[in-house]
Parts: structure tokens; sequence; C-alpha cells
């Protein structure tokens, strides 16, 4: 019998509407995330807050958009700020201990999965065409 893998952690409800005890309406679900937005969360965070401390489960079933396009300004997409940030770490890491081949790999597939990521959203058009990927401006950007 060939290995797999579970398929853990929760599902979304299939009703797409809000649920019957959510107090909060859309103009007011997205007042919250301009706020917290200007605040400096990131969407992720914000719909922590706002499930945890508004009792809002759903931003998107309330308010009909999803949080980073309530967004009024964002730089970069949420994941790729992130695998920038553990490229960064690798990068640091491996400046230290230059032998360390486990994580060299790392480093490499995180590479492309950045490249990967890059070329994805300039197709759907969340970067600019001309927009270029480079180590060291990222380290002074994030």
């Amino acid at each position: 019998m060939a290995r797999q893998k579970g398929k853990s952690g929760s599902t979304k409800p299939l009703s797409s509407k809000p649920p019957s005890w959510v107090t909060h309406g859309s103009k007011e679900t997205i007042i919250l995330v301009k706020k917290l937005a200007k605040q400096g969360y990131s969407p992720s965070k914000i719909g922590l807050i706002l499930r945890d401390s508004y009792g809002i489960p759903d931003v998107k079933a309330v308010t009909g958009k999803k949080i980073s396009d309530l967004m009024e300004k964002e730089e970069l997409p949420e994941d790729l700020i992130n695998m920038i940030k553990r490229l960064i770490q690798l990068n640091k890491h491996l400046e230290k201990n230059k032998k360390d081949k486990h994580s060299k790999k790392a480093f490499e597939t995180a590479s492309a999965r950045i490249r990967i990521m890059i070329k994805y959203y300039k197709d759907i058009g969340k970067l600019p065409q001309d927009w270029k990927f480079n180590l060291e401006e990222a380290e002074k950007l994030i």
C-alpha cells in the first residue's frame, strides 16, 4: 500500500451567506478592515483579529470581497512576502554555515518557488511586467 498524506485542517462551510449570529454589516466590516490595514496588519492577521475579537468568521461572506481586495494599498502579495522572508533567513543562515547542504537545497527550492510566484503574479496583473526580484533589494524592502 502506498504511503498517503492525510487531509487535515478545517473546511469552509458550503453556504456562502454569513451566519445569522453575525452582528456586523458589510459597511462596518469594510471600515474595520481598512482601520486594521492602516495599523499595518497583513490580510491573514486581519482575518484572525476579525474572527477572534469581532465575531466575523468570514469577511468574504459578509462583504462579498476578500480582505486583500478591500485593503487600499498593498505592494506585494502576502504569500510572496512570506517566501521572500524565508529566503532572506536561509541566506543569512548559509552565510554563517556554508557547508549546510540541506539548507542550501531549501534555499534553491525557495528561490524557484519565488520565481514561479513572480511569473504567476505578472500574468494575472498583480505585479508590473518589468518587476525584478533581487535578494539584496528584498532585504532592504522587508
